[in-house]
Protein backbone atom coordinates (compact mmCIF):
# COMPACT_ATOMS: atom_id res chain seq x y z
CA UNK A 1 0.00 0.00 0.00
CA UNK A 2 1.08 3.38 -0.73
CA UNK A 3 0.08 6.97 0.67
CA UNK A 4 -2.11 7.49 -2.36
CA UNK A 5 -3.99 4.07 -1.34
CA UNK A 6 -5.73 5.86 1.36
CA UNK A 7 -8.62 6.38 0.50
CA UNK A 8 -9.02 2.86 -0.04
CA UNK A 9 -7.83 1.80 3.66
CA UNK A 10 -11.74 1.17 4.93
CA UNK A 11 -10.17 2.15 8.76
CA UNK A 12 -9.12 5.21 7.75
CA UNK A 13 -12.12 5.85 5.58
CA UNK A 14 -14.75 4.80 8.80
CA UNK A 15 -12.92 6.37 10.77
CA UNK A 16 -12.52 9.66 9.03
CA UNK A 17 -16.76 9.42 8.81
CA UNK A 18 -16.69 8.95 12.59
CA UNK A 19 -14.78 11.95 13.46
CA UNK A 20 -17.04 13.82 10.74
CA UNK A 21 -20.37 12.85 12.57
CA UNK A 22 -18.32 13.76 16.18
CA UNK A 23 -18.31 17.39 14.65
CA UNK A 24 -21.87 17.49 12.76
CA UNK A 25 -23.90 15.09 15.52
CA UNK A 26 -22.16 15.70 18.86
CA UNK A 27 -20.82 19.23 19.30
CA UNK A 28 -23.77 20.83 18.55
CA UNK A 29 -25.71 19.80 21.25
CA UNK A 30 -22.83 20.63 23.72
CA UNK A 31 -23.40 23.73 25.47
CA UNK A 32 -21.59 26.75 24.98
CA UNK A 33 -19.50 26.44 28.23
CA UNK A 34 -17.96 23.78 26.98
CA UNK A 35 -15.85 25.31 24.49
CA UNK A 36 -12.74 25.04 24.94
CA UNK A 37 -12.82 21.79 27.69
CA UNK A 38 -15.21 18.68 26.39
CA UNK A 39 -16.19 20.04 22.92
CA UNK A 40 -12.15 20.94 22.17
CA UNK A 41 -11.12 17.65 23.92
CA UNK A 42 -13.97 15.65 21.73
CA UNK A 43 -12.41 17.42 18.72
CA UNK A 44 -8.74 16.52 19.15
CA UNK A 45 -9.80 12.95 20.04
CA UNK A 46 -12.03 12.22 17.19
CA UNK A 47 -9.34 13.95 14.33
CA UNK A 48 -6.68 11.79 16.15
CA UNK A 49 -8.44 8.43 14.72
CA UNK A 50 -7.97 8.87 11.16
CA UNK A 51 -4.60 10.96 11.72
CA UNK A 52 -2.87 8.27 13.29
CA UNK A 53 -3.90 5.72 10.85
CA UNK A 54 -2.84 7.75 8.00
CA UNK A 55 0.76 8.54 9.49
CA UNK A 56 1.30 4.99 10.21
CA UNK A 57 -0.03 3.91 6.67
CA UNK A 58 2.49 6.31 5.26
CA UNK A 59 5.40 4.39 7.26
CA UNK A 60 7.51 1.71 5.58
CA UNK A 61 7.68 -0.92 8.28
CA UNK A 62 4.77 -2.56 10.09
CA UNK A 63 5.82 -2.18 13.80
CA UNK A 64 5.81 2.02 12.90
CA UNK A 65 2.21 1.28 11.38
CA UNK A 66 1.39 -0.55 14.46
CA UNK A 67 2.43 1.73 16.80
CA UNK A 68 0.29 4.99 15.19
CA UNK A 69 -2.75 1.94 14.98
CA UNK A 70 -1.96 2.04 18.88
CA UNK A 71 -2.70 5.59 18.76
CA UNK A 72 -5.63 5.65 16.96
CA UNK A 73 -6.91 3.45 19.15
CA UNK A 74 -6.35 5.23 22.07
CA UNK A 75 -7.89 8.53 20.61
CA UNK A 76 -11.16 5.97 20.04
CA UNK A 77 -11.64 5.31 23.67
CA UNK A 78 -10.80 8.63 24.25
CA UNK A 79 -13.65 9.92 22.45
CA UNK A 80 -15.75 7.16 23.82
CA UNK A 81 -15.27 8.48 27.44
CA UNK A 82 -15.97 12.01 26.54
CA UNK A 83 -19.03 11.02 24.66
CA UNK A 84 -20.11 8.82 28.22
CA UNK A 85 -19.42 12.15 30.29
CA UNK A 86 -21.77 14.26 27.87
CA UNK A 87 -24.32 11.96 28.26
CA UNK A 88 -24.39 11.62 31.49
CA UNK A 89 -23.67 15.26 32.12
CA UNK A 90 -27.53 15.40 29.96
CA UNK A 91 -25.88 17.40 26.97
CA UNK A 92 -26.48 14.14 24.70
CA UNK A 93 -29.30 12.07 24.41
CA UNK A 94 -29.13 8.11 24.42
CA UNK A 95 -30.01 7.86 20.98
CA UNK A 96 -27.11 9.84 19.82
CA UNK A 97 -25.05 8.43 22.56
CA UNK A 98 -25.75 4.83 21.48
CA UNK A 99 -25.45 5.50 17.76
CA UNK A 100 -21.98 6.85 18.14
CA UNK A 101 -21.15 3.90 20.23
CA UNK A 102 -22.37 0.90 17.68
CA UNK A 103 -20.32 3.40 15.10
CA UNK A 104 -17.01 3.58 18.00
CA UNK A 105 -17.46 -0.26 18.61
CA UNK A 106 -17.07 -1.05 14.85
CA UNK A 107 -14.21 1.04 13.67
CA UNK A 108 -12.57 -0.44 17.21
CA UNK A 109 -12.94 -4.07 15.88
CA UNK A 110 -11.81 -3.02 12.33
CA UNK A 111 -8.97 -0.95 13.62
CA UNK A 112 -8.07 -4.26 16.11
CA UNK A 113 -8.18 -6.51 12.65
CA UNK A 114 -6.04 -4.37 10.90
CA UNK A 115 -3.30 -4.34 13.67
CA UNK A 116 -3.70 -8.12 13.61
CA UNK A 117 -3.05 -7.99 9.61
CA UNK A 118 -0.31 -5.28 9.46
CA UNK A 119 1.42 -7.89 12.46
CA UNK A 120 1.19 -10.88 10.12
CA UNK A 121 2.40 -8.95 6.90
CA UNK A 122 5.32 -7.48 8.42
CA UNK A 123 5.89 -5.19 5.21
CA UNK A 124 8.93 -3.73 5.49
CA UNK A 125 10.29 -6.26 7.81
CA UNK A 126 13.90 -6.04 6.37
CA UNK A 127 14.49 -2.57 6.45
CA UNK A 128 15.07 -2.92 10.34
CA UNK A 129 17.27 -4.42 12.35
CA UNK A 130 16.09 -8.10 13.24
CA UNK A 131 15.25 -7.65 17.05
CA UNK A 132 13.52 -4.25 16.40
CA UNK A 133 9.83 -4.51 18.03
CA UNK A 134 6.82 -2.29 19.07
CA UNK A 135 4.98 -3.67 22.14
CA UNK A 136 2.34 -1.91 24.20
CA UNK A 137 3.43 -1.54 28.00
CA UNK A 138 1.51 -0.51 30.65
CA UNK A 139 2.91 2.27 33.28
CA UNK A 140 3.02 1.78 36.98
CA UNK A 141 0.31 3.61 38.81
CA UNK A 142 2.01 6.20 41.14
CA UNK A 143 -0.22 6.90 44.05
CA UNK A 144 0.69 10.18 46.26
CA UNK A 145 -0.07 10.35 49.94
CA UNK A 146 -2.47 13.32 49.98
CA UNK A 147 -1.69 13.66 54.15
CA UNK A 148 1.77 13.76 53.57
CA UNK A 149 1.72 16.28 50.81
CA UNK A 150 0.31 18.39 53.27
CA UNK A 151 2.23 17.97 55.95
CA UNK A 152 4.96 19.57 53.43
CA UNK A 153 3.08 22.59 52.92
Amino acid sequence: MTVMNLDKLEVWVRSKDFALAVYKDVVPHLPADEKWNLTQQLKRAAQSIPANIAEGHGRFHFLDNVRFCYIARGSLSEVQSHMELARDLGYLSDEIYKRMTAHAESIGKQLNNYIAYLKRSKQGKKEFPQNYSVREESEPYIFDDLNEDEQNH
